[in-house]
This record gives C-alpha cells, sequence and structure tokens, in this order.
C-alpha cells in the first residue's frame, strides 16, 4: 500500500501549500458553499503545513466514517468507485510545481485534500458520496454505465454548483482548489444550467482546460435523488442515448 511519507515533502511543497491555500481562501469568500467553509473549519487545514494524511483520515472518521488512501495518480473508474463505496477517498501524494497555480489537467493533493475532504465531514454529502459508489460497483465492466456515473460525478462532486439564498455556490472540487476554473466559472458569458440528470449525463467534459459549461442544484436532495434515479435505470438495463 502506498504511504504519504509526509518527511518527503520540501521547504518548496510547503510553500506551495500555503501560497495556495492562502489564495483560495480569499477567493472562495462568498463565493464557496456553506457546507465547503464548515468543513474547512472542521477538518481543521490551516495555512503553515500540509495536511498529513494519516491526521486527516482520523478526522473524517470522527465525523462521517471516511478515510483518505494515498495513491500515486488517476487510478481507473472501477477501483475509483469501489473505494468510494468503502468510505475510502484517493488522494494523490504529489503537489503541484509554482508554475501550475492555475491549472493542472491531473489531480493533485491540493486538489484531492483542500478541494475534496472538507465535504467530506458533511454526512449528506459523504453519504451521497457512497451511495455513487455502491451503484457503480454493481457495474464494474459495464463501461457505458461507468461513463455515465463518470458524468454525473464530474458535473458535481468536481464542477458543481448550488443554490443558497438565490445564488450559485461552488461547491465541486476542480472549482474549489482552481483559482483559474473559479474565474472562469463566474464569468457573466460562462454558461451555467439548471441541475438537469438527462442532460448531465449527455454532456461531454475536457479533463485538459477550463469547462465550457456547469451545472447549478436547487437543492442538496438532488444529488441523492439523481444517483437513485440513474440506478434504477441502470437496474432495468435502459438504454441512456449514447454520447456523439
Amino acid at each position: 500500500m502506498l504511504q504519504q511519507h509526509y518527511d518527503r515533502y520540501t521547504p518548496q511543497d510547503q510553500l506551495v501549500w500555503k501560497v495556495l491555500f492562502d489564495r483560495q481562501t480569499a477567493l472562495l469568500h462568498k463565493r464557496a458553499c456553506t457546507a465547503f467553509t464548515q468543513g474547512l473549519q472542521r477538518i481543521g487545514f490551516h495555512r503553515n503545513a500540509i495536511p498529513d494524511f494519516a491526521e486527516v483520515s482520523g478526522r473524517l472518521r470522527q465525523y462521517t466514517g471516511w478515510s483518505l488512501v494515498p495513491v500515486a495518480g488517476i487510478v481507473d473508474d472501477a477501483t475509483f468507485f469501489a473505494l468510494l463505496a468503502e468510505k475510502k477517498f484517493p488522494a494523490t501524494t504529489w503537489l503541484r510545481s509554482m508554475q501550475q497555480f492555475d491549472f493542472i489537467a491531473e489531480p493533485d493533493l491540493f486538489h484531492d485534500v483542500f478541494g475534496h475532504v472538507p465535504l467530506l465531514t458533511d454526512a449528506a454529502f459523504a453519504n451521497f458520496l457512497q451511495f455513487l459508489g455502491q451503484v457503480a460497483r454493481q457495474h464494474p465492466h459495464d463501461a457505458q454505465a461507468l461513463q455515465r456515473l463518470r458524468a454525473l460525478y464530474w458535473f458535481t462532486v468536481e464542477f458543481g454548483l448550488v443554490l443558497e439564498d438565490g445564488k450559485p455556490r461552488l461547491y465541486g472540487a476542480g472549482l474549489l482548489s482552481s483559482a483559474g476554473e473559479v474565474h472562469h466559472c463566474v464569468h457573466d458569458e460562462t454558461t451555467r444550467h439548471a441541475f438537469d440528470l438527462a442532460t448531465v449525463l449527455n454532456t461531454g467534459f475536457t479533463e485538459v482546460r477550463f469547462q465550457e459549461q456547469y451545472f447549478v442544484l436547487t437543492n442538496w436532495e438532488q444529488l441523492t435523488e439523481s444517483v437513485a434515479e440513474l440506478a434504477a435505470l441502470l437496474a432495468t438495463d435502459w438504454q441512456l442515448k449514447v454520447l456523439e
């Protein structure tokens, strides 16, 4: 099993974490959803040190029973969702360089830990994520099912927004961890749709540049409802429209 090897982080790595932490917490003021802001306080992240995975896992277990699993990089969909079903979140141990502040194509520690972990202290969100993993675990060799589950994950967990007091707030980790993506998302000319499962499942997404569109939840209940609806469709062998 991969270890974090905390002692291998250099002073430069610690500086990268500090600069990113300061910039994102300032940028997310009044832009991030309440659950993230509260979760950031619960989990105890601070600017002066890269989080220790063992300590983070200990705190997560107290709140929702989740823990972090160190990984070297991206894992395949079947493995990824299987871990979610077991309340384990795969988090990479490498940290971006100073030259990669605004955009990285492959998730790093700041994305995985700062972006994802605070919401894992929220019981409702953590349960939704486990539910998503449990549904995916029933279709480990079904490429189309996994593709649809990945699309739902992408436009919610990674790049989702939710209405709070009539205003869209960020909750997707790809937004919360990237200043460049935040500025792109809130731009007046960027497309933001009301969340609709059928539309989400038939919308392509990219991992190599900023997103072309985002989806906004009316309320948090839509997350669990969307997984339940998709699970029912997959269980009845309903054929979803193939992406162009």
